[in-house]
């Protein structure tokens, strides 16, 4: 035996009845649903619960795993500390996945634990199972900051797992949807909130989990969605296999989603290995974008390349354009990686003798000076988009109606702090975003005057 069946769940504490208070007849078709699913898993009678959860240990890097023998939790953070839960770990499972991470290079395990006690992303779950089945050992598990397919690939691992133990497995996936449904919600109204909910209910009830992969980091964020990394491992832990999808539920009353599917597993099927279909997808993506590449991002990409591999600087080419060998500008490179900034180096005003020179020491320093990232390693150099803005004349404005987003970058000036923040960038949408941003950037406080000067670019490669 393996994974036998994997659910979709949500977690709002309020749908227990001591913490609602009678609120929660307001989600009924939820309770209802929930109910009905973990009716099922009684059924099922799971050997161990693998539990993916929001609100447990996170960190940007690494998947924590609950460490020990046992558990405990309650729902003292909302007033009934008398609904309490304990658990007993699957040390032996536990201790065989985070063997399969180790050796696989997925940076995940039992370590730095924060905090012992249970979450209520896992003990809201567990309060329905437990009505109809306590007879499994409890797997914990907590998200990232990872790109979306490391968690589809921590999915998988799990799956290798139960098929080496042999146990019968029940996966939750546990995490609401959007958390901006209402302007009176607690979280607001984002456009993309009841979007997001829509295609999420869409891909989750009909099993298709290759567009869980897809969706943009910049998406999910306005969405305010709370489970999609969630959802992401439970697919993972369906990887290759033939999946009956049923829909039970979904509403959003005080402005967060609610959605709850189940999935009972079928054999094997090579036709829904997603993970390998979306990183094939990539590649010819990424081969396309290259062989568009013009003169300034193909000798930053090369620059880049031979830097990461032998750690010099490699001879510039000998059949640059007349623009690149003859002209002066200040330049940035930005690089990319699987649509998240990887590093960005510039500089405002032309120091090196031509625009060549100051792509390639440039991009030198993007890929290995940044300080919010570690230096780019050659296992990723496929992976990488690259481009490069070549920056015009700075000139000094005198009120924001001289600016404009998505044509002029900005530069802010208090003293001896300067910060610079490019057009057109994804997530800035407004002025005042772009100049909180640059303030940000250079240390300045919100509250402090700065002198703003614009600049336009002609940026080449992709954004």
């Amino acid at each position: 035996m393996a994974i036998t069946a994997a659910c979709m769940l949500p977690h709002p504490p309020l749908i227990v009845p001591e913490v609602g208070r009678g609120e929660e007849e307001k989600i009924r078709c939820t309770i209802n649903a929930y109910e009905d699913a973990a009716r099922r898993i009684g059924v099922w009678k799971p050997d161990t619960i693998v539990l993916i959860s929001p609100h447990q240990t996170m960190y940007a890097d690494y998947f924590h795993i609950s460490p020990g023998e046992k558990a405990v939790g309650d729902f003292g953070q909302f007033r009934a500390e008398q609904v309490r839960l304990e658990v007993t770990y699957d040390t032996r499972f536990v201790e065989l996945l985070c063997q399969f991470i180790n050796g696989e290079g997925l940076l995940g395990g039992t370590l730095g634990e924060r905090e012992k006690r249970l979450d209520h992303g896992t003990m809201v779950p567990l309060y329905f199972i437990n009505k109809f089945w306590t007879g499994y050992r409890l797997v914990r598990v907590g998200l990232s900051g990872l790109p979306l397919e490391e968690h589809y690939r921590l999915g998988q691992y799990i799956q290798q797992t139960a098929e080496l133990l042999e146990q019968n497995v029940v996966v939750i996936g546990s995490g609401d949807l959007s958390h901006r449904l209402k302007k009176d919600g607690p979280y607001g109204y984002q456009k993309e909130g009841p979007e997001y909910d829509r295609q999420i209910m869409e891909i989750m009830g009909q099993g298709d989990f290759a567009e869980l992969l897809e969706f943009s980091e910049e998406f999910c964020e306005k969405a305010g969605e709370c489970g999609h990394r969630s959802f992401t491992i439970l697919a993972g832990t369906l990887d290759g296999c033939r999946v009956k999808s049923e829909r039970l539920s979904y509403e959003g009353p005080f402005g967060v989603g609610y959605g709850i599917c189940i999935y009972e597993t079928g054999e094997k099927d090579p036709s829904r290995k997603f993970l390998e279909q979306y990183e094939e997808k990539v590649r010819l993506r990424l081969k396309k974008q290259r062989e568009k590449e013009d003169a300034h991002v193909r000798l930053a990409r090369e620059t880049i390349e031979h830097y990461v591999r032998t750690g010099q600087l490699p001879e510039a080419p000998a059949d640059l354009p007349e623009e690149l060998r003859e002209c002066r500008a200040g330049v940035f490179v930005s690089i990319k990686k699987d649509g998240r900034l990887r590093g960005c180096i510039g500089t405002i005003k032309a120091v090196q003798a031509s625009i060549a020179e100051e792509i390639r020491y440039n991009a030198v320093s993007a890929c290995s000076q940044d300080p919010r990232f570690s230096p780019v390693q050659p296992e990723e150099l496929e992976r990488l988009t690259i481009s490069v803005d070549v920056l015009g004349d700075a000139k000094r404005v005198a009120s924001l109606a001289e600016l404009d987003v998505r044509r002029y970058g900005v530069i802010v000036t208090n003293g001896h702090r300067r910060g610079l923040l490019l057009p057109n960038l994804e997530g800035v949408d407004t002025v005042q975003e772009q100049i909180a941003i640059a303030k940000q950037k250079a240390g300045i406080r919100a509250d402090e005057e700065v002198e703003l000067q614009r600049f336009e670019v002609v940026r080449h490669g992709v954004s």
